[in-house]
This record gives structure tokens, sequence and C-alpha cells, in this order.
């Protein structure tokens, strides 16, 4: 099963692919690193985002995308724009994908729980990609048949 980990940051959706496999966890190759929303915020835009988006997840197989939930107030809130992007991707309408919301304390508790297999930075991925990582793979071991 590939899950798509996706943090969501100012106009940008940072994602990253991870499939796990018979016990083996696996990097897909991704023509895409990040997915931007146009500058305007029309909803046009948001509907051609949601397309790319849609497509990419459709092309890569995915059956289900975690997104790093971003609070709505406080010190560490979120933008406007980016709960626009994932208002847009949870209302992709698809059968085959389940889109969920991981809070950042499942992430942080998970992540203690059961440690990453390996060094981030052992996986060839961009340095701002690594909390999409974390999410994805957080994806992986939140699951209920884990």
């Amino acid at each position: 099963m590939t899950i798509c980990g996706v943090e969501l940051t100012g106009s940008d959706a940072v994602v990253c692919m991870l499939n796990l496999d018979r016990g083996q966890f696996i990097l897909p190759e991704c023509r895409v690193r990040k997915l931007s929303l146009n500058k305007n915020h029309t909803r046009e835009d948001l509907k051609q985002f949601q397309a790319a988006f849609a497509e990419l997840m459709d092309e890569y197989g995915v059956t289900s995308v975690a997104i790093r939930e971003r609070m709505p107030k406080g010190k560490f809130a979120g933008g406007a724009i980016s709960f626009k992007m994932e208002a847009a991707i949870q209302l992709i309408s698809s059968a085959e994908l389940e889109v969920r919301l991981l809070p950042p304390a499942l992430i942080k508790s998970t992540l203690a729980a059961r440690p990453l297999p390996i060094p981030f930075a052992e996986t060839g991925l961009k340095a701002f990609q690594e909390t999409a990582f974390a999410a994805a793979y957080v994806g992986h071991m939140a699951r209920p048949e884990s």
C-alpha cells in the first residue's frame, strides 16, 4: 500500500510517497516533490490544484493520503490558504482515496514508540520533505492493521 504524506506550507503541498510491502518500506521515485497553488487563489486555481493532486495520486496508485494537521489558532496556526488546500484534497471525489489528518501529537508519539527504521538523511529525499515523510510513515504505523 502506498501512502502520500503531505505537509501544507504557505501555498505549497510538499509530498512524499511511501510504500509498505510485506513489512518492507520502499520510497518510490516521484516526479513531483511539491504542488503549488497559484498566487491568485481563485476558484479555478483551487480546482486546478485539486485536479493536479488527484492526477498525481492516481498516477502513483496512492490509496491513502496522510496530511500533517495544522492548528487553527495559536503560535503554530496554519494560514488560510493551507486550509483551502486541505479542503481541496479532502474533497477529491475518488472512492479509492482515503484522506486522513494526523495531529502533531500523534506523529510525535508514534515516532517515539516506533522510530524511523533509517535516518532521514539516508532516504535521499530533500530536507524540506522530512515532515511529509514522517506523515507518510506515521500514516502506515497508525493504521489499525499495523
